[in-house]
């Protein structure tokens, strides 16, 4: 049995880079929610605009990665 290391460390290095980013998003809308609680006018406006923009784009990563797990999304060949 040969393990093809290459490709081994390449999901290795995709997987984590996965993770950071959905995490880093993640931390972001929550730090950027408690701001939000401390300001008023157009301030709240921009920073609840970013605490979404960051929810949405974290949600959108873990279904892209659900996506690329599930065999069922993916046409028949």
């Amino acid at each position: 049995m040969n393990i093809n290391w290459n490709a081994f460390v390449i999901v290795a290095v995709a997987t984590l880079a996965a993770a950071l980013t959905v995490v880093t998003l993640f931390s972001f809308a929550v730090r950027l929610h408690a701001a939000s609680l401390d300001r008023t006018g157009p301030d709240k406006t921009r920073i609840r605009f970013a605490e979404y923009l960051c929810y949405t784009l974290c949600a959108a990563a873990v279904l892209y990665g659900v996506y690329l797990i599930v065999p069922f999304f993916h046409g028949k060949s």
